[in-house]
C-alpha cells in the first residue's frame, strides 16, 4: 500500500533562515533554470533532472509543451533535438509516467514511482476496467513481437469519443500504470510500449524502495526542482495529495522533508505574511555564492507553455509572482477571458504579461496580448519574433491589445 502524505499543523520553523519574496522568486527561477548563468549547460537532459519532470499534453499550438518547457529554458535549439532528448531511439533516458500528470521523467526515477505501481495494483484499476485476458494477450504480444504501439497493437478506441477507448487501450495503459510494461519512447506521438527488462539497466530494475523510501526521495526532487517549497508545494508538485485517503502508515510532509535532508526556512509573501516552507541546501548555497549575480545575471525573455512546471500551481504562481494563470482551452469560447492557450510572458524574473497565440500559414498571429507597460511591450515583442523563427513563421500579426494604448507601441516594436 501506498503510504501517504498527510497533513500536519502549520508552524513557523524555529530559528528558520527567512527568506524576502523576492529571494523566493529569484531562488525558484534559478531552480527552475530559467536564470543563472548555469541554466543552459547540459541541455535538455540535464534541463529534465533539473525539473524532474516535465508534464505531456496533446495540445499543439505553436508547439507541444513539453518542447515549449525545453525552449523557454534553452532558446530555439532544434525542436528534433528536443524530440530525440527525451525519447532516443536507441538509448533510452526518460519515461513516460504519471507525476503531477503524464509527463516525462528522468530514467533513474523509474525505482522512485514503485509506490504509485504499488498503489495502482491496491486499487485494482484507474478509469477503466481492465479484463485480465485482454491484458495476458497484450502482455504476451509485446513480449513475443518487441516494442507495440497501442495501433500495432489493435487500436485505441471503439469508434466512439476519444475516451471511448478500446479493451486493448485500457489492457495497455494498465500494464503501463502497474509497471509491466514501460514507455520510454514515442513514434508519431504514439506511445511504444515495450517490457522493462528490455529497456531499463539491471540496477533500476532490480531496485525496490519502500514508500516511505519513494517519497522522501521525490520531496528531494520537487525541492531541488523548486528552490523554496510550502507544504503544499511538496504535495501537489508531483501529486502526492492522492495519497492521503489513509491507506497504510502516514508519512508527514514535515517528516518527509527532514528525512530529505531540507533545510527549514520562513517564506515572505507579497502580502508581507510568512509561511513555513523548505529550501533545497544544493539551491540555498548556488544562491549564496553567487549572490546578486541572480539578478544581474541571464535573464530568459519568453514566452511560457501553459503547462510549464514553473508554473503548475494556480496558487503558487498568484503567491510568487501576483500573476493569476489558467488554462482556458476547455472554457466555451464566449467565456474566455484571455485566450484559449494564452502563454504567460517571463521578463527580467517577472510575469509581465501574456499572448495567445495561433498559426495561419507561415505567420504566427497574436490573438490577444496584455500587457501593462512599454517595456513589457516591447519585452512581449522580443518573444513573440523568437517564438515565430523557432517554429518557422516568417511574420507575427497581432490582433487584440490589452489595454489598447499600447497597441501601436507593441507593433512598432515588432517592425
Amino acid at each position: 500500500m501506498a503510504t501517504p502524505v498527510r497533513s500536519a499543523p502549520e508552524a513557523l520553523p524555529g530559528a528558520a533562515l527567512s527568506l524576502s519574496a523576492d529571494e523566493v522568486r529569484l531562488t525558484m527561477l534559478r531552480a527552475q533554470g530559467l536564470i543563472g548563468v548555469d541554466a543552459r549547460r547540459g541541455g535538455v537532459p540535464a534541463m529534465l533532472r533539473r525539473l524532474g519532470a516535465v508534464q505531456l499534453d496533446t495540445i499543439s499550438v505553436l508547439a507541444r509543451s513539453h518542447e515549449l518547457v525545453a525552449y523557454s529554458r534553452l532558446g530555439p535549439i532544434p525542436r528534433s533535438r528536443i524530440e530525440r532528448a527525451y525519447w532516443h531511439p536507441s538509448r533510452p533516458a526518460a519515461f513516460e509516467y504519471w507525476s503531477h500528470a503524464a509527463c516525462v521523467l528522468p530514467l533513474e526515477e523509474w525505482p522512485y514511482y514503485a509506490f504509485r505501481r504499488r498503489d495502482f495494483r491496491a486499487r485494482g484499476r484507474r478509469w477503466h476496467q481492465s479484463h485480465e485476458r485482454v491484458c495476458r494477450e497484450v502482455l504476451a504480444r509485446i513480449r513475443a513481437e518487441g516494442p507495440l504501439t497501442v495501433t500495432e497493437l489493435g487500436g485505441a478506441r471503439r469508434g466512439g469519443d476519444w475516451w471511448d477507448w478500446s479493451d486493448t487501450k485500457i489492457a495497455v495503459e494498465w500494464l503501463l500504470d502497474t509497471g509491466e510494461v514501460i514507455c520510454a519512447r514515442r513514434a508519431g506521438w504514439r506511445r511504444v510500449y515495450d517490457l522493462p527488462e528490455r529497456v531499463l539497466p539491471a540496477d533500476l530494475l532490480s531496485a525496490d524502495p519502500s514508500d516511505a523510501e519513494c517519497l522522501i526521495h521525490l520531496a528531494c526532487v520537487t525541492a531541488r526542482a523548486l528552490g523554496v517549497v510550502t507544504r503544499a508545494d511538496l504535495v501537489d508538485y508531483q501529486r502526492l495529495g492522492e495519497f492521503t485517503s489513509g491507506r497504510g502508515p502516514a508519512l508527514t510532509v514535515p517528516d518527509a522533508a527532514q528525512a530529505a535532508g531540507l533545510v527549514p526556512v520562513a517564506i515572505a509573501t507579497p502580502g508581507g505574511r510568512r509561511v513555513p516552507g523548505w529550501a533545497d541546501p544544493a539551491v540555498l548555497s548556488a544562491a549564496s555564492r553567487d549572490g546578486s549575480a541572480a539578478v544581474a545575471g541571464r535573464h530568459r525573455t519568453t514566452l511560457l507553455s501553459p503547462f510549464d512546471s514553473l508554473i503548475w500551481d494556480r496558487k503558487r504562481t498568484l503567491r510568487v509572482f501576483g500573476f493569476e494563470h489558467s488554462l482556458e482551452a476547455y472554457v466555451p469560447r464566449e467565456k474566455r477571458v484571455n485566450g484559449y492557450y494564452a502563454m504567460p510572458l517571463l521578463h527580467r524574473g517577472r510575469l509581465a504579461g501574456r499572448a495567445d497565440p495561433a498559426r495561419s500559414g507561415q505567420t504566427l498571429v497574436a490573438r490577444k496580448v496584455s500587457v501593462q507597460t512599454a517595456a513589457a511591450a516591447d519585452a512581449m515583442a522580443r518573444a513573440l519574433r523568437e517564438a515565430a523563427q523557432w517554429t518557422g513563421c516568417q511574420s507575427v500579426a497581432v490582433e487584440r491589445v490589452e489595454p489598447p494604448h499600447l497597441t501601436e507601441r507593441l507593433r512598432r516594436a515588432l517592425t
